[in-house]
């Protein structure tokens, strides 16, 4: 009965023909079901064994049938055809083939069949030729439809990224919706031949060929976008000779290729790497490393290049640009690059970005140096705005337009530690609610405002020492106020409380300017003699001219300023002088020469205050009141 049992099982378990893909599924299944007790000469020859082979043999020569037939040396026309543009049908067929072979060849390496493992093994060679063929033709013909750009659009789109593999067919395509376009559908049949070229070749130990093939392409592809978003590679030493505006031109290109890198090309070329070889993480992760190292680095490393060169002060708003730009791409950055193999290109952006920041606080606290060691002793003409005062507001204004980014920088850096700055602080954000950046912009206009009080001390006269503590403190208000971001950050409180002290400037600067004028004449009511009123006309002629030759030459730019102090002089000075005039010329009318004890009529005073604070010198002698007609001046009262 043992002697029967082998034909009988023998002939109910092996049909004359099977398919490859029964096979795949039967040769896979163990006879733990049998009760029968064999001996040791007979298990070679059990039925599973047979029909294990007979299966092997069958799908060995189903799979030299299809390989055979596109073996690239085999005939011109396989040369020159490629198999999955002639058929997806024969190639997934191919693919399948490929498959059962490497499942046939374990089974063959415990066998004792050598003549079967080297065919197999032959076969296999063949098939990884021709695949490898394939993989290349895939990935330079369509070179313009997988370009990252695009495929980065795709794949972020609102709509599911279209997977040819989800289909199977052309045709059952059109169920997935007419917006899929032309150009869509040739690169979702690209991206999903090339992913099963690279599962087959990688799960049968050709993943080496198949990587190198890809990089090799992908690389160029990469570097080209870069190349022509304008990126090149920079020493130190280039970019330090570099004038303003060459400089300018490769940053602002820098600015725009940097989102265009992150955003498409990267995003882009690690979306198709990822899908390709999504059989592998090791490999995904490597391959897409290796592809944009150079590239990535060279790109991120720039900034570096640029905080290196001497740190100028408006090399500051460049830097700030530039931070900014990284801080907004840093989550696709880190997104992008999240594996160990990326780790180092994420790690050169990090290194920049810091270095960026580190530049900037650098470059601030410079800045803050040259105001306080500022030892320049220019008289500025007619108490004018100081040039220290015009160049330091405008770098403040314009550090106002980079608020977000420098609140950044300043939380990541320590405060000044030197006790001025701590008990200023202390003072204008005595709540604790004051931004480090609103602190920050008030402490370098305050440190002005010091200097500027130094610069006042070079004037000899202390009234022009006054009006030019008033023009600069005005001027400075004025900036705040005309600079909305600036105004924002330091307050409506700041603005008013300055006012304030611009007021109190420019009264001093009348009390000490004019109270020899002021005090020449007599009080309201007073009687004097005509003697004593003579006398007082002529000291009031000679402190008015003098006061008038003076203050012509001074200077004060703003025009409602001036306006204010000349009205607010004439309230003081006109009335009374009115008065005195009017009061003491009855007494002194039949007095000779006359004209020329009383040289300035009420009404040429006006018009002669309007002269004053224009920067031109003159006297009150040189022109006489008769000379004086109203077209010519301007009347304050």
């Amino acid at each position: 009965m043992l002697s029967e049992t082998p034909k009988s099982g023998a002939a109910t378990l092996a049909p004359r023909k099977v398919t490859p893909s029964r096979f795949f599924f039967q040769s896979t299944k163990t006879n733990s079901s049998s009760s029968y007790s064999l001996s040791s000469s007979c298990t070679a020859s059990t039925p599973s064994r047979s029909f294990s082979l007979l299966m092997m043999e069958e799908n060995i020569a189903i799979a030299e049938s299809i390989i055979t037939k596109w073996d690239p040396n085999s005939s011109l026309y396989t040369k020159i055809t490629f198999l999955f543009q002639h058929s997806r049908k024969e190639a997934k067929e191919f693919l399948k083939s490929v498959n059962y072979l490497r499942s046939a060849m374990h089974v063959l390496v415990g066998g004792s069949s050598a003549s079967k493992l080297v065919l197999a093994q032959n076969l296999m060679q063949t098939a990884m030729k021709r695949l490898e063929k394939e993989f290349y033709q895939i990935l330079s013909a369509n070179r313009d439809h997988l370009d990252p750009e695009s495929v980065s659009s795709r794949s972020s789109g609102s709509a599911k990224f279209y997977n040819a593999d989800e289909t199977g067919s052309e045709d059952e395509l059109e169920i997935v919706g007419e917006s899929i376009t032309e150009v869509e559908r040739a690169s979702a049949f690209a991206m999903s031949d090339l992913k099963s070229i690279a599962d087959c070749m990688i799960s049968s130990g050709y993943g080496i060929e198949c990587v190198k093939i890809y990089k090799i392409i992908r690389k160029s592809i990469v570097d080209g976008g870069l190349f022509r978003l304008g990126i090149q590679q920079f020493k130190s030493p280039q970019v330090h000779k570099m004038d303003l505006e060459g400089l300018e031109s490769i940053l602002r290109n820098w600015m725009d290729a940097v989102k265009i890198a992150v955003k498409a090309l990267f995003r882009g070329e690690k979306y198709l790497c990822d899908h390709v070889f999504s059989a592998s993480e090791n490999i995904k992760e490597s391959c897409f490393y290796e592809i944009t190292k150079e590239g990535a680095t060279t790109l991120f490393r720039f900034p570096e290049l640029i905080v290196k060169n001497k740190k100028a002060p408006e090399r500051i708003f460049w830097q700030l640009e530039i931070y900014e730009a990284v801080s907004d791409l840093w989550p696709e950055i880190e997104s992008i690059f999240d594996s160990e193999s990326t780790q180092a290109i994420k790690l050169q952006a990090l290194s920049s970005w810091l270095k960026l920041s580190d530049s900037v606080w650098t470059i601030l606290s410079d800045f803050e140096s040259t105001i306080q060691k500022d030892s320049s002793k220019i008289l500025v003409f007619g108490g004018g705005i100081h040039p220290l005062t015009r160049s330091v507001m405008n770098y403040v204004s314009s550090l106002a337009d980079y608020y977000g980014v420098l609140s950044d920088i300043l939380a990541d850096h320590p405060p000044p530690g030197n006790s001025s700055f701590q008990e200023f602080k202390s003072v204008v954000s005595d709540d604790c609610s004051t931004p480090e950046v609103s602190v920050h912009l008030a402490w370098l206009i305050f440190v002005l405002l010091c200097k500027l009080d130094i610069k006042a001390e070079i004037y000899k006269d202390v009234s022009l020492s006054y009006l030019f503590l008033a023009n600069n403190l005005h001027f400075i208000v004025e900036k705040v106020n005309n600079t909305p971001n600036l105004k924002l950050l330091l307050g409506k409180d700041w603005v008013s409380e300055h006012m304030k002290k611009v007021k109190l400037y420019a009264s001093n600067y009348e009390t000490t300017a004019w109270t020899k004028v002021l005090s020449s004449l007599p009080e309201r009511s007073a009687d004097i003699s005509p003697e004593m009123a003579k006398e007082c006309f002529r000291k009031f002629n000679t402190a008015f001219e003098e006061a008038y030759r003076k203050q012509t030459s001074w200077i004060v730019e703003d025009g409602k300023l001036r306006n204010d102090l000349k009205v607010s002089i004439s309230q003081k000075l006109v009335p009374t002088y009115q008065e005195f005039y009017d009061t003491y010329m009855v007494m002194l009318s039949g007095e000779k020469n006359m004209e020329l004890l009383a040289r300035v009529s009420p009404n040429d005073l006006g018009n002669y205050l309007s002269d004053l604070f224009h920067g031109t010198s003159a006297s009150v002698s040189s022109t006489t009141s008769s000379s004086l007609v109203p077209s010519q001046r301007c009347f304050l009262i």
